[in-house]
């Protein structure tokens, strides 16, 4: 199951806390986290609680999701603790809270294919419209900083460069099938550096890549290690639906957690950061290969099921590698490797 006190989740967190990053600076702060329910944004509220009770800091957290049954089972443990809200409501609706904000970290919004193709009209609202109530409390309680989860697939078809970094744009057709999500991720961003020029919110995007990990949901998500995970954890044969030879790079989610709050903590006002591990890129293929080879007492075997026309909520875009440079100048360097975090990943689902 997984929750805080899954020995996966525990380990990280724990990992988490040993990485240099002056946590102290968080003392005192109030951190609205929205879109609380998904995996990063889950892993914060993890992260930030665990800094309170472990390490009797004085940190107060605001998790915001609409979905009140499940976040009282990701966060039932900390309901009765005077340094965790729980604010249910929708994030396209203005948010209702009284108290003081210092740091929100907005994730609400959904980013599956599933997602692309069943509900886009709601990507575009939770990434349009949730970005302005965001802004707005922001602006209104004088927010320290916002942190906007972006994605690479801002960047859009990019042919030219072979490394994407922060200033490389390509094509982006807005009325492809499954432009909802990169487009309203882009105006998102437009939004951000608005509210910063004439009202002079502070903000960071992070443009965050693959990640995986303990939390990520396996029903009906569409991506890639979503499936591959669930095939193992399910005990059935890999089936992919391509010949596997797309090129990914994946960060396992506690690299992602550390470099948040890097960016958090050091990032420079109003820029965007790429946040990805392109230190072990691999084809789905060869992905899913490892995956059996790492559990052989599976007995698992590797399938091919081409369909006939590859559905439109996948983004077809040839693979360029995003360029890290810049948030490792301020401190950040992923940690996991792709073998422990598949092993860890797979363990929390077991547990």
């Amino acid at each position: 199951m997984f929750d805080y006190n899954n020995p996966v989740v525990q380990k990280d967190l724990e990992d988490i806390c040993h990485v240099s990053i002056p946590w102290f600076n968080l003392a005192g702060k109030r951190i609205l986290v929205t879109g609380a329910n998904g995996m990063i944004a889950t892993y914060l509220v993890y992260m930030i609680m665990h800094l309170v009770q472990k390490y009797k800091m004085n940190i107060k957290v605001i998790a915001l999701s609409r979905n009140k049954q499940k976040a009282e089972n990701l966060f039932g443990l900390f309901l009765n603790d005077p340094h965790f809200i729980l604010l249910i409501q929708d994030i396209c609706c203005p948010i209702d809270y009284a108290g003081k904000v210092d740091y929100i970290f907005h994730f609400a919004g959904n980013a599956s294919p599933h997602f692309i193709q069943n509900d886009p009209v709601g990507i575009m609202k939770s990434n349009l419209l949730g970005m302005v109530n965001v802004l707005e409390i922001a602006r209104e309680k004088e927010v320290e900083k916002v942190i906007f989860a972006s994605t690479r697939e801002v960047y859009g078809k990019n042919e030219i460069d072979n490394l994407l970094s922060e200033d490389s744009f390509g094509y982006i057709d807005c009325l492809d099938e499954r432009s909802c999500y990169p487009e309203s991720k882009r105006a998102a961003e437009s939004l951000c550096k608005s509210y910063y020029l004439q009202y002079g919110v502070n903000f960071n995007t992070a443009r965050i890549a693959h990640t995986y990990g303990p939390g990520m949901k396996l029903l009906n998500d569409g991506r890639i290690m979503a499936d591959l995970i669930k095939c193992v954890v399910d005990n059935q044969n890999i089936v992919l639906k391509s010949t596997g030879e797309s090129l990914r790079a994946f960060c396992y989610v506690s690299d992602t957690i550390v470099g948040l709050f890097q960016i958090l903590l050091f990032g420079k006002r109003a820029e965007a950061y790429n946040l990805a591990n392109e230190m072990e890129e691999i084809s789905i293929r060869s992905l899913a290969k490892m995956l059996i080879e790492m559990y052989p007492e599976k007995k698992l075997n590797l399938e091919y099921k081409l369909p006939e026309n590859q559905s439109s909520a996948y983004c077809n875009y040839q693979r360029v590698r995003l360029d890290t440079r810049k948030i490792e100048k301020i401190g950040w360097q992923p940690i996991v490797s792709l073998r422990e975090g598949l092993k860890r990943a797979v363990k929390s689902f077991a547990e």
